[in-house]
């Protein structure tokens, strides 16, 4: 056999015996690794902090797997409506959704803890009472029973009062309005005579320039600047009772869940916790700029709430938490789990954090 006959033979046996190692080994198991992650969110796409929050978990966890989970990403209306996300995900048709869990209390109130309930937890008590008071146990305990995992996934913090067409000077005012507010806080609301109406983000603007809606929460400066609501609504009233400290969700199908490897839940908790982290940096670092341009660029007069209505506030929150927890066993365990991380963890920050800060600004004259 000549030369060339010889090398080229060789080749094409050797070829073959590489495909067949090929297939009996890498190539499929690489395949099988591959892993699908739909991601439905309640935000608009690209929408600062919320949407580009939930983008930028779905985008990390795809690259920490460097591609073999391979996530898609839909903005809250892309694939199903904002308030559809839960049933998606526990149904199965998607994998996972970036969300607040208290818009599903009307299918459990214990879902309203998750994100924040009136008189809250601030994020970083939020944050211990999670992860080291009982507060994921209880959490599990709940989803469970809808098919669901759910893990922090940030947060907003501590939420403004909300824009009024009119000002606040007692509970009064509050009677007849009609308030976008979602939560325990739309209860807390109803109990002193408005009438609290849930809306996702995308529907505020146009209900609060119609008149369809008297006044609305939302987050805070960075988020209510973006969505100009200085346009239809003139006080910004603070601070905000109804959610002290707003932590978003990462729900997850528990089947699905349940599939993955340690390594890939674990790659999947480590982007939401980072999340968790960035994302309430990143309020920190914007609500404060976007405050001063609504004041001085907007002409938004900046209102507190008076002690008479705040008084209100509370003492409606405790009749509203009084008919929540007598909903179920599980609704009274996380209350009482909540209280005791209020009263525990709420004690050192007002010893620490409080009185520092307090000190703090009196000593430079803020």
């Amino acid at each position: 056999m000549k030369r060339r006959e010889f090398l080229k033979a060789g080749t094409v046996a050797a070829g073959a015996a590489a495909v067949t190692a090929a297939s009996s080994l890498p190539a499929p198991a690489l395949a099988q690794s591959r892993i699908e992650m739909v991601i439905v969110s309640s935000w608009p796409r690209d929408f600062p902090g919320l949407g580009t929050g939930a983008q930028r978990f779905a985008q990390r966890v795809a690259d920490m797997s460097d591609g073999r989970i391979q996530v898609e990403y839909f903005a809250g209306g892309e694939r199903v409506g904002p308030f559809d996300a839960f049933d998606e995900v526990a149904s199965g048709n998607a994998q996972a959704y970036h969300s607040a869990d208290y818009y599903w209390k009307g299918k459990h109130p214990g879902w309203a803890y998750f994100t924040s309930v009136p008189f809250g937890l601030t994020y970083t008590e939020i944050n211990a009472w999670i992860r080291f008071m009982g507060g994921q146990e209880l959490w599990d305990e709940l989803a469970s029973d809808f098919g669901l995992k759910c893990v922090m996934c940030g947060s907003t913090g501590v939420q403004m009062g909300g824009w009024f067409n009119k000002e606040i000077n007692s509970a009064d005012d509050l009677k007849g309005l009609n308030m976008r507010i979602p939560g325990l806080g739309g209860d807390v609301m109803a109990k002193l005579g408005a009438s609290p109406v849930s809306l996702p983000g995308s529907q505020i603007y146009e209900s609060l320039v119609s008149g369809t809606i008297d006044a609305t929460e939302w987050v805070g400066p960075w988020n209510d600047y973006a969505m100009k609501f200085y346009e239809a609504a003139k006080y910004y009233y603070y601070p905000g009772f109804h959610e002290p400290g707003s932590m978003l969700a990462l729900g997850m199908n528990a089947s699905w869940w349940g599939g993955l490897s340690a390594s890939d839940k674990l790659i999947v908790e480590a982007a939401a916790s980072m999340e968790n982290d960035v994302l309430m940096s990143e309020y920190n670092a914007k609500n404060g700029t976007f405050l001063r341009k609504l004041i001085d660029e907007q002409g938004v007069e900046l209102r507190d709430f008076n002690d008479d209505v705040y008084d209100a506030f509370g003492d409606a929150a405790e009749d509203v938490f009084e008919e929540t927890r007598a909903h179920s066993d599980l609704t009274n365990r996380i209350h009482e789990s909540f209280l005791a991380a209020r009263t525990d963890v709420g004690g050192w920050a007002n010893l620490a954090d409080a009185a520092y800060v307090s000190q703090r600004n009196r000593v430079l004259g803020v």
